[in-house]
């Protein structure tokens, strides 16, 4: 059975530990952790900001869904406002490319210290100078010693495709996952990005049967090859009982986990309303 899970992505003007006890307030059974500025940016994430989450955890009870590890906004002191996946698994400059390496081990080791199943992980863009089969180089090497780490954990890493990322649809990931051929990798499933990319969700769904490592739900106005941009559940176009329809035929039976950035201002209205639109489906 698919249960319904938070994201503190949208409470980045609360504190982490703040952001777990308002999604638990609002009947959410998980909660996916921002790996990332405001909340768990690993290099300032310390050993008492580790202990006041634990606490919110245990004190609400919520399970965690994933660590979102896509984006690394702390790294930057004028990163743009919008998704910003620098430095990239796929970054030609070998220190860079490393550094990325190692936040997404510290992403791992905060999955393995709050029992949550799986980290996420964007490709990022080829820069310019860099082809594209060059950047598939780097991703594999990158992916080599991060699944390496993961295993040894006991944690999946899902790679999350997006429209104009190196990894961008649905082909694209399984492609890989079947050229690395490792267990502990697989796909965090955006039903958004699948929608905007102009493939329907359901069959995306169902062709990623067996490798769905999490699912991120949001509502896109358009649906197919719609703008990207994070609705409330309702406010789109997309068909989420089709959606909750192939997780059942598909036998998922981890956490959907909305994904509404968009609302930095009202994230308690956001958390409220897209709760009250899909717990019909679970």
């Amino acid at each position: 059975m698919v249960e319904l899970a938070f994201s503190t992505n949208a409470y980045t003007r609360y504190d982490l530990p703040e952001a777990v006890r308002r999604i638990a307030d609002h009947g959410y059974a998980g909660v996916e952790l921002l790996g990332d500025d405001p909340h768990a940016y690993f290099p300032d994430f310390g050993d008492g900001d580790r202990d006041a989450l634990l606490d919110a955890l245990a004190d609400t009870g919520l399970a965690v869904s994933n660590i979102n590890a896509n984006t690394a906004m702390g790294y930057y002191d004028d990163a743009p406002p919008s998704a910003f996946f620098e430095p990239s698994v796929i970054r030609a400059d070998d220190a860079a490319r490393q550094w990325r390496i190692d936040y997404t081990k510290r992403a791992i080791d905060l999955a393995e210290t709050v029992g949550s199943p799986a980290v996420c992980l964007a490709t990022g863009r080829p820069l310019p100078g860099t082809p594209p089969e060059k950047a598939s180089d780097y991703l594999r090497e990158a992916l080599a010693d991060i699944l390496e780490y993961a295993e040894a954990r006991d944690v999946e890493v899902g790679i999350e495709f997006e429209p104009e990322l190196l990894v961008e649809n649905t082909d694209e990931v399984l492609a890989l996952i079947d050229d690395v051929g490792r267990d502990s990798l697989g796909v965090n499933v955006d039903v958004g990005h699948a929608a905007v990319y102009g493939e329907d969700v359901a069959e995306s769904i169902r062709r990623s049967s067996g490798s769905i490592t999490g699912i991120h739900v949001e509502d896109i106005v358009g649906g197919r090859r719609g703008k990207h941009y994070h609705r409330i559940p309702g406010e789109g176009d997309l068909d989420f009982r089709a959606i909750f329809d192939a997780l059942d035929d598909v036998g998922y039976d981890g956490f959907a986990t909305l994904e509404l950035y968009t609302y930095p201002g009202e994230p308690d209205r956001a958390a409220r309303e897209a709760y009250a639109e899909l717990e019909r489906y679970c």
